[in-house]
């Protein structure tokens, strides 16, 4: 930080950021306003910042414009507003000055101009009398006026303007009319009219008559260039240009134009009015030199020449900065500009004109001064001006003197270093102008030029206090700082080269010795990159002196360079071990199928990374649409090693897709599989698979049905798929053979009325696909159709046994000629209701059967029948059976128990049947215990013996009746307790819990 300080002055140190000069913020622009509006206020911009904040004055044409005494202008801010604008007082060029007491600075001269119109003199103008076929120009005689001009002329009355072509042409420089060559058309009253484009006005001059003579035609002559452009026309960078150029001839002159050095023009260059205008927008250097106009017609031609200069305000290429210097240096400053005519320079201080003058010399853009004083301190200009413009820059000087200041720079309290080494103490201080040096440390007195002590190979002895002393012609000051020699550290065990499995976890040694009164800390870098406690892999362990890190569950990527790094107050070591991570090889990659036949298909692949331990062998896996997930396939070789990159897949089966996949193993294990194959299909062939589990029989009469299990889809090799079905009866020596197309087909049946019932058949089915016929399965016999019993069951009886089961009884047929294979009951409550029919079947050998789950107090019509595979025989008519009425829907309630060492006591309420239940006839007490027991009593109460042992008991209560079993009670459960335990006496939902000895003294 900077320091302003006169000490002669007695003013104290400031900080240099607390007052600095003027800056423009903004400057004033040029002004040009119109005549008319001279009652409104004008009002010239000046802003500039600084601290303390500027002020302002104003000069006009280099006066210095006293304020106080002019009532016409007034500041706002640093703008000057003038009001009741005066032509002749007002204008003129503008300066702004803004300072403060840091400096002053000149702002850019701004121009104040009034455009105005006059309007002609009015006076008549004398008629022009000209033969036709001669050229004329029509004078304007433009009035007093400033402001940019533009020309039109008025043919006879307004609003009829002369129409520019090759004939005719309105000069926007001179402003005159030229007719290249009079016709009588051109007979009339011409009128200029002038337009000022900042003002909007505009003025008529008094109409010229122009007339033809009677004397004659004029004949042919040459062109004569009666508009033409200067000899040297200037022009300024980025400006266009216009340049005009017109003749009088008869016939009517052609116009063109053309470079002095030949070069064709470029693109942008434009022709206007019949190439009377020639227009250069973007007017650049390449573009100077050299213009001819060519005036041309059959009698002769005249050419008119003139140069384009090229000018360029100045601008800056080089500038100056603002500079902090202490007093008694040398300031040297440098501007450049560029700019054509080339600049010539001038520097101002505070807005006042610098010459070379004892310690200043101006030279050009330089200025130098030598010894600065703290005078020299303020705001300095480079001004840079050619005819064409004028620049301003400003920097600011700040001139310092101070005495030695270490606020902020002074020595470490305690600075530590290892012995053997060098170490460099710097004595720094802010000193204007630069303070001498002297180092002490007891009564050691060492003094130093540019304030740096250097101490090599460091050992005990130089530890202690060092003083540095700083003194200029302002003052002296001091700091002190202390320094400690420390033993060198040393790295007593770190990581070694290590190979390691993946998933499994390590440690990195990084144990140190070291000083006591250093500071030690450790990092770990992988690979370059800093290791952090945030990675879920790593962990720093230890304690002062150990640093070591530890890795878990280690993958493939956390193989490489590990480096511990051991930082102390004085020095820095480091220790490096590489670490290899050995896991199951990489996949393999771009796995293909390079040849195909109907079993077996050759594979290549490229082999993956071995991730630090060889491939010992590879494996093929393979999936069709008709395996679940992956299997592993035959190949040849048997063993693929880990060189051979091919292999010949085997046992496939014909006409299937397959996509196969490669695994490596190595001997960490085996790895992720490669990427799939694309599909391929295995070529066609013939069968090579009989369909299995061929059997048949039963059907209709007349009917030969036979069946068997279809071929997978997978087996059947080829296109076109079917099945053979080859059959013969019994002693026939010729096959029948019939053909189906449908490869899922699982069942034929062969329909003759000459079959007679029951008879054997050998039969066998074959495959054939496009490819040719597959093999047969093996010849099985079955039997044609058999015709249903014809005998009736005798002695049909039934009784109901419950409320919803009844039994039913017959005598078993006799020998029939067809085949008996049991009984069938049908049963019904309804004649007119036969979807409430249900039936019973059983074997041949049994001729009774209980039905279950019928309704209770309803009437049953049964009927018993024979069957076999062609259905059942005649029956005879049904007969009728009730079940009983139902047992009563109340269980046993109130049930109490009381338990008296072994012996147990049940008492319960008697459940009462309605009218339309069974009567109760008795109760039934179950005990469930590690084995069920029942027991039956006719009343609501029982008694009995428990089991010496620990069992709890469940005890449930239903009535008996013909009905059957009613509902149970609820459970009792009965805890077999020790001695001394809790016996539990149930009542409903009442719980009664008594010790032993308790309940005894009750009863």
């Amino acid at each position: 930080m900077l320091l302003f300080c006169n000490l002669f002055l007695g003013k104290n140190c400031m900080d240099s950021g607390s007052y600095h000069g003027p800056r423009w913020r903004m400057e004033p622009g040029d002004l040009f306003i119109p005549v008319d509006s001279i009652e409104e206020e004008a009002t010239l911009t000046c802003d500039a910042k600084g601290s303390p904040p500027p002020q302002y004055r104003w000069s006009l044409n280099g006066t210095l414009i006293n304020l106080g005494l002019d009532r016409r202008r007034r500041l706002s801010g640093g703008n000057l507003i003038i009001s009741n604008l005066d032509r002749y007082q007002d204008v003129g060029m503008y300066q702004c000055m803004a300072y403060n007491t840091v400096g002053a600075i000149l702002s850019r001269r701004a121009s104040l101009q009034f455009a105005y119109l006059d309007h002609f003199k009015v006076h008549t103008r004398s008629a022009v009398s000209v033969r036709e076929g001669q050229g004329v120009v029509l004078l304007c005689g433009t009035p007093t006026s400033s402001g940019d001009l533009t020309y039109a002329w008025v043919f006879n009355e307004y609003p009829y303007f002369v129409q520019q072509d090759s004939r005719r042409f309105v000069s926007q420089q001179t402003g005159n009319l030229y007719i290249a060559k009079v016709e009588p058309s051109d007979v009339g009253n011409y009128t200029c009219v002038v337009m000022n484009s900042i003002t909007k006005g505009k003025v008529h001059s008094s109409p010229t008559s122009l007339i033809l003579r009677t004397d004659g035609v004029m004949g042919e002559y040459e062109p004569k260039i009666e508009v033409n452009f200067p000899d040297n026309v200037p022009a300024a960078k980025g400006s266009t240009v216009t340049l005009e150029c017109f003749a009088l001839g008869n016939p009517v002159p052609e116009i063109t134009w053309r470079r002095a050095n030949g070069v064709p023009f470029p693109s942008k260059v434009k022709m206007k009015y019949s190439n009377a205008v020639l227009e250069i927008p973007s007017f650049q250097q390449d573009d100077t030199g050299g213009y001819e106009c060519v005036a041309e017609n059959k009698m002769g031609k005249n050419t008119a020449a003139g140069r384009i200069a090229f000018y360029a305000k100045p601008q800056w290429i080089q500038t100056m900065k603002d500079t902090a210097l202490a007093i008694e240096e040398r300031l040297y400053w440098e501007c450049r500009a560029n700019g054509k005519p080339k600049p010539s320079y001038i520097w101002l201080k505070n807005g006042q004109q610098l010459l070379s003058e004892g310690r200043i010399h101006v030279e050009d853009g330089v200025l130098s001064v030598s010894v600065l004083t703290l005078s020299d301190a303020g705001m300095y200009q480079c001004v840079a001006e050619n005819k064409h413009g004028i620049i301003y820059f400003a920097a600011e000087l700040m001139v310092l003197a101070s005495p030695p200041d270490f606020t902020g720079n002074v020595l470490r309290a305690l600075l530590k270093a290892k012995a053997g080494t060098t170490v460099t103490l710097d004595c720094k201080p802010k000193a204007y102008p630069t303070a001498s040096i002297l180092w002490k440390k007891g009564n050691l007195i060492t003094l130093s030029p540019d304030g740096t002590l250097r101490l090599a190979n460091l050992s005990k002895s130089d530890a202690g206090s060092y003083t540095c002393f700083a003194r200029n012609r302002f003052g002296m000051s001091s700091t002190t700082g202390r320094l400690l020699v420390t033993d060198p550290t040393r790295i007593i065990q770190g990581p070694v080269d290590m190979e390691i499995i993946v998933g499994e976890s390590i440690v990195l040694p990084c144990q140190v010795s070291s000083d006591p009164v250093l500071d030690v800390s450790f990092s770990w870098a992988f690979n370059g990159h800093l290791i952090t406690n945030g990675d879920g892999h790593f962990e720093l362990v230890g304690g002062r002196t150990a640093g070591d890190l530890m890795i878990r569950n280690i993958q493939l990527y956390h193989a490489g360079k590990y480096i511990c790094v051991v930082d102390t107050d004085v020095e820095s070591l480091s220790a490096v071990a590489v670490l290899i991570v050995k896991g199951p090889p990489s996949p393999p990659d771009s796995v293909t199928v390079e040849e195909v036949t109907d079993s077996t298909a050759q594979l290549a692949w490229s082999p993956g990374r071995d991730n630090g331990s060889p491939i010992s062998n590879y494996l093929i896996q393979t999936r069709t649409l008709f395996t679940v997930g992956w299997q592993r396939v035959n190949a040849v070789p048997e063993v693929i090693d880990g060189s051979t990159l091919t292999a010949t897949v085997v046992d496939l089966n014909a006409w299937v897709e397959y996509e196969f996949r490669v695994l490596a193993k190595n001997s960490v294990g085996v790895g992720e599989p490669s990427p799939v194959s694309v599909k391929t299909r295995t070529e066609d062939a013939v069968p090579d698979a009989a369909p299995g589990d061929v059997g048949g029989g039963g059907g209709s009469r007349s009917e030969l049905v036979i069946t068997w299990e279809p071929v997978p889809e997978e087996l059947q090799n080829g296109e076109s798929f079917g099945y053979i079905i080859a059959f013969r009866a019994f002693g026939e020596v010729s096959w029948t053979h019939v053909a189906t197309s449908a490869p899922g087909a699982s069942r034929y049946v062969y329909r003759n009325e000459s079959i007679a019932p029951f008879s054997p058949f050998h039969v066998k089915v074959g495959t054939y696909n496009s490819k040719g016929q597959g093999p047969f399965s093996p010849v099985v016999t079955i039997y044609s159709a058999e015709t249903e019993p014809s005998g009736m069951p005798a002695g049909v009886w039934a009784r109901s046994v419950s409320a919803s089961e009844i039994e039913v009884n017959w005598q078993a047929l006799p020998i029939t000629p067809e085949r008996v294979l049991g009984y069938e009951v049908v049963y019904w409550e309804d004649d007119t209701k036969p979807e409430t029919m249900g039936k019973v079947r059983v074997h041949w050998n049994h001729t009774s059967v209980t039905v279950h789950s019928l309704a209770g107090n309803t009437q049953y019509f049964l009927t018993v029948s024979a069957f076999n595979t062609a259905g059942t025989g005649p029956f005879l008519p049904a007969i009728n059976v009730t079940t009983k009425k139902p047992p009563p829907a109340q269980p046993p309630l109130n049930v109490e128990w009381t338990l008296i060492g072994s012996q147990l006591s049940l008492y319960w309420e008697p459940v009462v049947a309605m009218e339309s239940e069974s009567e109760v006839t008795g109760y039934q007490v179950s005990f469930s215990t590690v084995a069920c027991l029942l027991m039956f009593c006719t009343n609501s109460t029982a008694e009995l013996s428990l089991a010496e042992n620990d069992d709890d008991y469940i005890i449930r209560i239903q009535t008996l009746s013909e009905g059957g079993l009613g509902p149970a009670s609820d459970p009792i459960q009965i805890h077999k307790l020790s001695k001394f335990g809790f016996h539990r006496v149930e009542v409903g939902e009442e719980v009664l819990q008594e010790t032993v000895a308790e309940w005894e003294s009750l009863t």
